[in-house]
């Protein structure tokens, strides 16, 4: 192993659950009262789109021009991220496992392993929507763009591509070490969804009374709570709720059939591997448009 395998990517398409991961995770693996709150988690894990360590990479403050000034960067940043710590350590990214503009965003090595968190395209819609303050048409139009890119004021970008394309390159990325979670049973099953990520995939013993502490810490309600509380320095501008609803189902009340319809066309294939249960009840919701 390289002696810069170290990073563990906690990965996701934007509003699927990455804040919940790294908090579970903190809530943990560190000792008893001394997990980081929402806005702290940089204790516990980074991101790759940390300004500081861009700054670093480019030897000065970091601007970009546009994605190839970006990328001329980034390998860097990811190498001194890597480095920052001395064994393997998670972080946080919503790029696409890919090659872009031939550059590899998740670079294998700086590549240890990797979690991919997914939720259902449904209720990621109107999420996502909010996320990007726009009406739930731009976000599904934003979901099926294949070049959809997120960028900070300076240039420092996050390349989701499609959302079924997304997925597909985390979870079928040829020689990654990968541990595929769903949103969805994060929330229905907690114990046993976490437990299986800790003891299969990152190796540790579970202690069932620290798993129920962090279960209950990391609480919708209770990342809710400290929302209103504290504010949450990695909500977008304009955003009035990162952590809104958090619930599983919410398509019923937020899309209209022919939304679910759009939703369905565009990502079959990857619905019907992922979210099997889901093909009959959005099909006979989506058939309401043609009965109205």
């Amino acid at each position: 192993m390289s002696n810069l395998q170290r990073i563990i990517w906690i990965a996701s398409f934007p509003k699927s659950g990455n804040t919940w991961m790294r908090s579970f995770l903190a809530h943990y693996m560190m000792p008893p009262g001394q997990a980081p709150d929402i806005n702290n988690l940089r204790q516990f894990t980074t991101g790759d789109v940390r300004q500081d360590f861009f700054d670093a990479a480019a030897g000065g403050k970091f601007q970009a021009d546009g994605p190839e000034d970006w990328l001329r960067v980034r390998p860097r940043a990811l190498q001194l991220i890597a480095a920052s710590k001395p064994d393997h350590h998670f972080v946080k990214t919503h790029c696409q496992a890919i090659k872009f503009l031939d550059v590899d965003l998740i670079p294998p090595d700086v590549t240890a392993a990797a979690i991919y968190i997914m939720r259902n395209p449904f209720d990621l819609a109107p999420s996502f929507a909010r996320h990007q303050g726009c009406d739930i048409d731009t976000a599904i139009d934003r979901m099926m763009n294949p070049d959809s890119i997120m960028g900070t004021p300076v240039g420092i970008y996050e390349v989701l591509g499609r959302w079924d394309g997304h997925v597909g390159s985390w979870a079928h990325a040829p020689g990654l070490s990968r541990h595929v979670v769903r949103y969805e049973d994060m929330l229905a099953k907690p114990g046993k969804t976490f437990s299986d990520l800790l003891s299969k995939f990152l190796r540790l013993k579970v202690d069932k009374p620290r798993l129920a502490r962090a279960i209950k810490a990391t609480s919708f309600a209770n990342m809710q709570k400290q929302e209103r509380d504290l504010g949450f320095t990695e909500r977008p501008e304009g955003m009035q709720e990162f952590f809104a609803k958090g619930q599983s189902g919410v398509w019923r009340e937020d899309l209209t059939p022919e939304q679910v319809g759009r939703i369905r066309e565009a990502f079959l294939p990857t619905i019907e591997e992922w979210y099997p249960e889901m093909l009959r009840e959005t099909e006979a919701f989506a058939a309401q448009r043609d009965t109205a």
